[in-house]
């Protein structure tokens, strides 16, 4: 099996990307879908969680809201969040992987990729892109966005040029939906083609 790691900073595109993967039959991990079904189903990681960060539960449910305002945005929080957070997911990630061994192509779909170093257990990686008002626009639409919100988010991630310069494919996902789904379809008939 290969495995393709995709990444981009916020607005650029993963889901839309990802979806287009998992219609062409190849098996998708999301790290946020994972974190979302972790923080509702894993007594470990919400009891490690409220160890650290205080009362963060509604419903027997990490709380998102609640988390955040623990975090204050501060580094450091974020770091201790992050070295709670990630051994679970890398775990999640390995168990689907295994689960799918089977299948020649699978995607690893990890907003914060590089930041993590998680390219090391990948074959390949895939960036999203966009023009950087192209991504503004997307996530400024967003409920709740601020542009402080959207600054302090970029300010944690990787900056996009630099994600484009390590990639192996980069799919520019401000073109129309019919351009993006070829470019899929391209790296798949590549990969494919392509010894692991």
């Amino acid at each position: 099996m290969i495995k393709l790691g995709l990444t981009g900073s916020i607005g650029m595109g993963k889901s839309t990307i990802a979806a287009m993967f998992a219609d062409e039959g190849v098996p998708v991990w999301d790290a946020d879908l994972a974190v979302h079904r972790l923080y509702a189903e894993s007594d470990t990681l919400k009891s490690q969680l409220r160890d650290a960060f205080g009362d963060v539960l509604s419903d027997g449910v990490v709380d998102r809201v609640k988390l955040s305002a623990a975090l204050k945005g501060e580094a450091a929080q974020f770091e201790r969040l992050n070295a709670i957070v990630h051994p679970v997911t890398v775990d999640d990630r390995n168990q689907f992987l295994k689960a799918h061994a089977d299948a020649p192509l699978s995607v690893a779909d990890i907003p914060l990729l590089y930041e993590t170093g998680a390219e090391a257990y990948l074959d390949k990686v895939l960036v999203v892109s966009a023009p950087a008002d192209v991504q503004a626009a997307r996530v400024l639409a967003r409920a709740g966005m601020t542009e402080a919100k959207f600054e302090a988010i970029l300010a944690r991630q990787m900056p996009d040029a630099e994600k484009r310069a390590r990639a192996d494919f980069v799919i520019d996902t401000s073109k129309s939906l019919d351009d993006c789904r070829d470019a899929v379809r391209a790296i798949i008939a590549s990969l494919q083609n392509t010894p692991a």
